[in-house]
């Protein structure tokens, strides 16, 4: 079984030569072949994946730690990572039969997917269902070995279910749509499924992830990871990116800052008040976002360690504290691109690639702190969530 001290040991050892691959990675707007074959390898991975199928089935603070790290890397290779990681930690919450099936041949499966049920419509057969859809921004599919594709399921007389289904690789089909303004190696493409057999084993309805010990997958993987309230931690995946971004964009900044002359005064730049006052602030936001995903991550499992299904307030609670440290992070980012003068309009600049992803995070709607916020206050003010995947 891997550990969480093992793996974070594992994701120190690749910083170097994942950025060494950014370069190509935004060039072919996708992650290497090389890449792909480190993560599986290392196993960085299964940080909450059931430790059933080998997994560290760890706090889900390693998980931040993990993607941090790799973010500081490689943007792209740490989006992509957050969201193998968040679906291994999904499919622990399936039926047993739909995890044996995925992870019994190959425990170390790479799992990209769409959560957005309206993409996709899926109608009730025997033994399981029939999917057709076809999912945008499927970040990391390229490579991948399965796909959770969200879609509305029939549900008799009443209204479609949200519900999750697992389908292999060599059942959709990948659409070249990722040209972007920003995490342009992500390779976040459209997937096509038509009318293609998921078996009931490898369906969940999204309701059955609210938390507290109820889904099917937690009769055989009884670890606290998988009693939590699986939507509702989803801002702490994304902005575990974000926060590993800035935290390059600010390391770089000020090793370079240091010994950086204006070239128009040949002054120090490390002597103008403004810049200082921005590094100042960046620092403090970086540092103020890493504190609150961690205590997120603690709230969410010390409900889930009870086995009790959180709160309402906390669940709103936990998007929108994670949703700010996102939007703290891209603000630090934002800061330092501000003071840094000329050169970080070129692309091959890192604070002008890091502008460019930071704000395509923006557009996640699990970084949008209008959305996350304002249902957070809706809670608090009582009146009933907007958001019913939570």
């Amino acid at each position: 079984m891997l550990t969480r001290a093992g793996l974070l040991s594992e994701a120190q050892g690749l910083i170097e030569t994942v950025h060494a691959r950014t370069g190509e990675t935004e060039e072919t707007r996708r992650l290497s072949d090389e890449t792909m074959a480190d993560i599986r390898a290392s196993g960085i991975h299964r940080i909450l994946q059931p430790g059933r199928h080998g997994g560290a089935e760890a706090h889900f603070s390693g998980m931040v730690d993990i993607v941090d790290i790799i973010s500081q890397a490689c943007c792209a290779a740490g989006w992509c990572l957050t969201q193998y990681c968040s679906h291994n930690c999904l499919l622990g919450y399936f039926p047993t039969e739909g995890q044996d099936e995925i992870w019994g041949p190959m425990p170390d499966a790479l799992v990209a997917g769409v959560l957005i049920p309206g993409c996709g419509k899926a109608r009730k057969v025997d033994g399981g269902w029939r999917l057709s859809g076809q999912w945008p921004f499927a970040s990391g599919v390229y490579g991948a070995d399965w796909f959770i594709a969200a879609a509305f399921a029939e549900n008799g007389d009443g209204p479609p279910i949200a519900q999750m289904h697992a389908v292999p690789f060599a059942e959709y089909e990948i659409l070249d749509t990722w040209h972007s303004a920003g995490l342009r190696g992500t390779g976040s493409a459209d997937v096509v499924i038509e009318d293609v057999f998921v078996p009931a084993a490898r369906a969940l309805p999204i309701n059955d992830t609210k938390g507290g010990g109820n889904a099917p997958g937690c009769a055989v993987n009884p670890a606290a990871t998988y009693k939590l309230p699986a939507f509702a931690m989803f801002s702490i995946n994304q902005s575990a990116v974000a926060l590993g971004l800035a935290q390059a964009s600010i390391d770089a900044y000020i090793e370079e800052g240091r010994t950086r002359v204006a070239r128009m005064s040949g002054k120090s730049v490390a002597d103008y008040s403004t810049v200082q006052a921005k590094v100042g602030e960046a620092h403090t936001a970086v540092e103020t976002a890493r504190l609150l995903l961690h205590n997120c991550c603690d709230l969410g499992m010390a409900v889930a360690e009870r086995s009790e299904i959180a709160p309402m307030e906390l669940k709103t609670e936990l998007r929108a504290k994670a949703c700010m440290a996102g939007v703290l992070s891209a603000e630090a980012v934002d800061l330092l691109f501000q003071v840094s003068g000329g050169a970080g309009l070129y692309d091959r600049h890192p604070i002008s690639r890091a502008m460019r992803d930071a704000n395509c995070m923006r557009g996640h709607i699990t970084q949008n702190l209008d959305v996350n916020a304002s249902n957070h206050g809706r809670v608090l003010l009582g009146l009933p969530s907007a958001d019913l995947a939570i």
